[in-house]
């Protein structure tokens, strides 16, 4: 086991924690021993060379989105990965979680929303991730970091054999920081289904952490998620509302996912989401940020 970070001050107590060396580079650490499976997080600048490294030595890996910078990035370590037989995957935590449970109960979604709305910038200094805040090596602010999942979510659902980006809308309006703090979708499938979908770091420092609903409509009925994570399901057949509660907290997936990944690693990581899934997502998000590289400018696409 080891641990890697660009700054290695930062993960100190990590590394300790778990029992492991740290390293400051990325080869450093792997030639700390034998890995089976290894997790890249950190700066996306250095996600797609942190992962030909691992895919140059065999090992199976879990990267976050993005993935990289843009398509070329990933397209260079999709098609690496695929040719050296190297399994990975990608912690698209919502799927199969109660919020994506409770979206399913609709049926396809022919109209669907998803709003998630996480506390202010500042929190990525506080926690010593500056970087998440410096466009050149993040790739963009809340649209590139918040968005995927749930993009990922209705690309999943969806019916459509082809979806694509309509219309998208970039803001730094309320921090005036140099990446956006607010973000809007609108994602349109060939066979009339319709996503909106809000993304943001305008929610104040607070417990609360963050702000959070979504809807979908289909031919089983519309279904309401609140951020208290009220539900209500009202059935297409009969007209009657269905109330239940969920956990809407998005913090304890990435549990769930580990331990999935630990039980799937041998297995090529069954089930879980693919790098293909990823480019998928993350083309109609990188298609948004070339149209649209002003912060506050809206573009209309299509």
């Amino acid at each position: 086991m080891a641990v890697q970070d660009e700054e290695p001050d930062q993960v100190t107590d990590i590394a300790r924690r778990l029992g492991a060396p740290v390293s400051g580079e990325v080869e450093a650490a792997l030639d700390a021993g034998p890995l089976d499976v290894a997790y890249v997080f950190g700066p996306h600048d250095r996600m797609a060379d942190a992962c030909m490294a691992l895919i140059e030595r065999g090992v199976a890996f879990v990267v976050e989105k993005p993935g990289g910078l843009g398509s070329a990035d990933l397209k260079r370590v999709r098609e690496a990965a695929a040719s050296a037989g190297v399994a990975a995957t990608v912690p698209f935590v919502q799927r199969g979680g109660p919020v994506d449970h409770a979206l399913s109960l609709a049926g396809t979604p022919t109209y669907y929303r998803a709003s998630f709305v996480a506390g202010p910038p500042q929190r990525y200094r506080e926690a010593g991730c500056s970087w998440m805040l410096q466009p050149g090596r993040s790739g963009g602010g809340c649209l590139v970091n918040l968005a995927p999942h749930f993009v990922d979510l209705f690309l999943q659902r969806s019916g459509a054999r082809h979806v694509e980006l309509v219309q998208a809308r970039l803001s730094a309006s309320l921090h005036g920081s140099d990446v956006e703090d607010h973000a809007t979708l609108i994602l349109a499938g060939d066979d009339g289904s319709e996503a909106i979908i809000e993304v943001g770091y305008a929610f104040p420092a607070s417990p609360a952490k963050r702000y959070s609903s979504y809807t979908s409509v289909g031919s089983s009925g519309f279904v309401d998620v609140a951020t208290s994570g009220q539900i209500s399901f009202t059935r297409a057949s009969d007209g009657v509302c269905e109330p239940s509660v969920i956990d809407v907290d998005s913090d304890p997936l990435y549990d769930s996912f580990v331990r999935r990944v630990a039980d799937t690693w041998e297995d090529d990581f069954a089930g879980l989401p693919s790098l293909a899934d990823l480019g998928d997502t993350m083309e109609l998000i990188w298609t948004a940020y070339g149209r649209s590289s002003v912060p506050s400018q809206e573009v209309s696409l299509g």
